[in-house]
């Protein structure tokens, strides 16, 4: 049954993240009738929340943007920044619906901020820990059910993401509409780019809850 829903979660996984680049791709040919760049999007977005005291700075990669509240920046990927569509827009302001997040004391946010430096650590050691369980479950089991929390954390750390993310896109959205960034036509665009990407954080979570049972099924000895 685990791989059943393993193969599942991973062809789901494909299929998503597929169709998050074929959105980012199509929307991103999508101009804005008004020019605004990813950037100029953010920043009205962010002054229109009464927010000063953020940056918003270009970042390397693809599909790299996100809100940093350490150092209060919008970090927008060159493909973002510098673009004036509908897929720039919409991105832009997500992670601008984060900085209003952390503005207003968003309690998901705050929460999942709490346990960044948990998962931090988890991530670091969890597989090595997990598999020294394994290897010697029947010797020392405490082992196992001591990486089995520290995946456990980061599986709560993918569901608590969750809220985080939708909120974060439904402001996005609202002020896309209110501020008349975008048209009619090009909000549904928006809403759909940002739906196939909350998607992922979906399948994120699921991903991870199906290898925490697993582990789990190992530890009450019934890999089987």
């Amino acid at each position: 049954m685990y791989w059943i829903i393993f193969i599942g979660v991973t062809v789901m996984s494909w299929i998503v993240s597929t169709r998050l680049q074929s959105k980012f791709k199509k929307y991103s040919r999508v101009p804005l009738s008004n020019q605004m760049t990813g950037r100029d999007v953010a920043e009205k977005m962010l002054r229109d929340s009464g927010i000063y005291d953020v940056k918003v700075v270009s970042t390397n990669g693809h599909l790299t943007d996100h809100y940093n509240p350490a150092t209060k920046t919008v970090n927008l990927s060159e493909g973002v920044y510098h673009s004036c569509s509908v897929a720039a827009a919409a991105v832009a302001a997500h992670e601008c619906g984060h900085a209003v997040q952390h503005a207003y004391a968003y309690a998901p946010l705050k929460m999942r901020s709490a346990l960044v430096p948990v998962v931090q650590f988890a991530s670091t050691w969890v597989q090595w820990v997990l598999l020294g369980g394994i290897l010697m479950i029947n010797s020392f089991p405490q082992l196992l059910w001591f990486g089995i929390i520290l995946f456990a954390t980061t599986t709560l750390f993918s569901f608590i993401t969750l809220p985080v993310e939708i909120n974060a896109s439904r402001r996005a959205l609202v002020w896309l509409d209110s501020a008349g960034v975008t048209s009619y036509q090009t909000h549904e665009q928006a809403k759909d780019a940002l739906k196939a990407a909350a998607y992922t954080y979906v399948v994120a979570a699921l991903g991870s809850l199906a290898t925490l049972l697993y582990y789990l099924f190992i530890a009450l000895g019934r890999r089987d």
